[in-house]
């Protein structure tokens, strides 16, 4: 299997996360990748992580790409200054570049899916990409109306009503429909994906303590109570509105396969604070695979060394698990048979499909 890999903004710790997380030459085993950048901006990352014995082979395309090596697709043949921890419109333009190369390749079947490192939305919207983030370009390009953002790890994994947008629109951006048509995604992202039999889904409320019965807000009582009776109705299992404090306070999302934030950083502030080393950012609805690090550029830690590659090795290895957990849902899909057969373990371990 062929994973794409691109650069995000060079100026931060993108590459040296890359560098880190492909250093140990056994992770080619379970796959080949091949990176989106240039040999200057590499050689960079090694010298930052002290990881001069890093090699690769270089490429045009990843149509040549070698199994068993790391590969390397050179996006940028200019010379080129980069300012390690500074943002700048070079290094949002070399960002951009980078992932139309490898968005472009994933779409001609040359790999097979797509991890995404950090980028400075400032850089690369100067260097013109229109998006507010890899969430909503990636919809686009695949002419994908509704996406889900969709953070996840082991222990916690949350999607988002409204996405990337100012606090001030957030109210207006709650319906009823997009509530209940984002429930349906995650629903389906939790069997397809990630291979959860009949998950139960936790719904936030907006409002401080969801409202207090309308005292604080009446968008649960008119909103969002609706959607999750309709989302019910429909056969999935959806529950709440919970007030965001208590039920990560408590630590009730630890009984629940998933759950559905109304805005941005409800759900991403509490993810980032249980899950921030291990949690790996999905986009959920695509026909394709891509997952990206939970963390940002790190301007403040580039060229130091100390950047942290874990939530980098997530982001691979959960794009190669959703691949092939998308492989045997389809053929669990076309074989009654065998979807009998699963039935039947199932007795033992009613929860999760393996």
């Amino acid at each position: 299997m062929k994973v794409a890999i691109t650069s995000g903004d060079p100026n931060g710790v993108g590459m040296e996360v890359i560098v880190q997380a492909l250093a140990d030459l056994r992770i080619t085993e379970m796959f080949t990748p091949v990176i989106y950048a240039n040999p200057e901006l590499v050689k960079m990352a090694k010298k930052s992580v002290r990881a001069e014995e890093f090699q690769y082979n270089s490429i045009n395309t990843a149509s040549e790409a070698i199994a068993r090596k790391v590969n390397l697709v050179n996006i940028w043949k200019e010379k080129v200054q980069f300012e390690q921890g500074k943002a700048d419109k070079d290094g949002g333009t070399f960002a951009f570049r980078s992932l139309e190369m490898a968005t472009n390749d994933l779409a001609t079947n040359k790999v097979d899916v797509l991890v995404t490192a950090p980028i400075d939305k400032d850089s690369i919207n100067a260097a013109g990409f229109q998006f507010p983030g890899h969430t909503e370009y990636l919809a686009s390009m695949a002419g994908t109306e509704q996406v889900l953002m969709f953070l996840v790890s082991d222990v916690l994994k949350i999607g988002i009503v409204t996405g990337h947008v100012p606090l001030k629109d957030v109210a207006q951006g709650i319906t009823k429909e997009r509530i209940v048509t984002k429930l349906r995604m995650m629903s389906e992202s939790l069997v397809r994906d990630f291979a959860i039999n009949s998950p139960k889904i936790a719904v936030l409320g907006l409002n401080p303590h969801a409202g207090d019965n309308g005292l604080l807000g009446s968008e649960e009582k008119d909103i969002i109570i609706p959607a999750i009776r309709e989302a019910s109705e429909q056969g999935i299992y959806a529950f709440g509105p919970y007030g965001a404090d208590g039920f990560f306070g408590s630590g009730s999302y630890k009984k629940f396969d998933g759950v559905l934030a109304m805005y941005h950083d409800q759900g991403l502030a509490p993810f980032k604070a249980i899950a921030f080393d291990n949690g790996v950012n999905f986009t959920a609805g695509l026909p394709i695979v891509r997952t990206s690090p939970a963390h940002g550029v790190a301007y403040d830690l580039a060229g130091k060394g100390i950047a942290d590659a874990s939530s980098m090795r997530a982001a691979i290895f959960t794009a190669l698990d959703v691949y092939e957990n998308r492989r045997k849902y389809r053929e669990f899909a076309s074989n009654p048979l065998k979807k009998q057969e699963i039935r039947d373990e199932e007795r033992e371990s009613p929860r999760r499909i393996e």
